[in-house]
């Protein structure tokens, strides 16, 4: 992973070699150790959504291709901000954003993976998860509502399952928004202090937060078991939402430039096509 230098790192700098063991701890959440002019910083993001913005229309006009993006944090993290931010000006039609909680009655009957590929954008879109089918191996780890070989059993069913969409044309994309301890504590301090935001606290907010010895091994696992080639990991900063904001942004474009989304070929001869009733000039 990388660390200050003189340069500014690239849009892959925190990504995950693929079966690598992971220690979070030894990876910064803090965004000035990768950036130290928020201006400038700020400057190239909104550059990058406006590139996004027509990459997205490139792919939604294309539609054989798709995009999938994985963002999963501990409560507090920035998955919402992420999303309203990045994603501000692209055409709501290409985007399909899905928020997995608690699951229902029905989707408990089925596979832990039902839900989760129902959702799975179609092509020429862009789909987010916030939250995902991670869930699974973490919160239900964490407390302890399945059995462990159940659990751990998981980790090659999400691979497998990856590997399918990565194969079926979906390009993966998972994200985890790394923020310290006591960046979650002034954030949720935050929520308390302004009613505008006292809607998004609640009672399980106080009990994750009680359990972040417990969440860390369990990401950390996650990270290093299902980090793969054709769906990795990128650690992304997140104490600094400017700079977890241009990090990601970075990720995308670039690999959206590199998918080189095109604008189909018409299927009229468009030079010579005559609207019924014009006239000619």
């Amino acid at each position: 992973m990388s660390r200050i230098t003189d340069e500014i790192p690239d849009a892959n700098c925190h990504r995950l070699p693929p079966g690598e063991e992971v220690d979070l701890k030894s990876l910064s959440t803090r965004g000035r150790d990768f950036h130290d002019d928020r201006k400038v910083a700020e400057s190239e993001f909104l550059e990058l959504r406006d590139e996004l913005a027509e990459l997205q229309h490139r792919t939604y006009a294309e539609g054989s291709r798709q995009l999938l993006i994985v963002l999963q944090a501990m409560d507090a993290g920035g998955k919402d901000g992420t999303i309203r931010h990045v994603f501000r000006g692209v055409n709501p039609q290409g985007v399909q954003v899905t928020s997995f909680k608690q699951p229902t009655a029905r989707e408990l009957s089925r596979d832990f993976l039902w839900r989760v590929h129902r959702a799975v954008p179609p092509a020429g879109t862009i789909g987010i998860f916030n939250r995902s089918h991670y869930e699974d191996v973490l919160v239900v780890r964490v407390e302890e509502l399945v059995p462990e070989d159940e659990w751990r059993r998981r980790f090659q069913h999400i691979n497998d399952f990856e590997r399918l969409l990565n194969d079926s044309g979906t390009k993966i994309l998972k994200f985890f928004l790394h923020i310290s301890k006591d960046e979650q504590e002034k954030r949720f301090n935050d929520r308390l202090s302004k009613p505008e935001k006292r809607w998004k606290f609640s009672d399980q907010d106080l009990v994750k937060r009680s359990h972040w010895d417990r969440y860390m091994p369990a990401y950390e696992e996650a990270l290093s078991r299902c980090g793969t080639e054709w769906a990795p990991w990128l650690v992304i900063p997140a104490d600094q939402k400017w700079y977890r904001n241009l990090a990601i942004a970075r990720v995308i474009v670039d690999t959206l430039r590199t998918m080189d989304p095109q604008y189909p070929t018409p299927e009229i001869e468009t030079e010579s096509a005559e609207l019924p009733g014009s006239r000619n000039p």
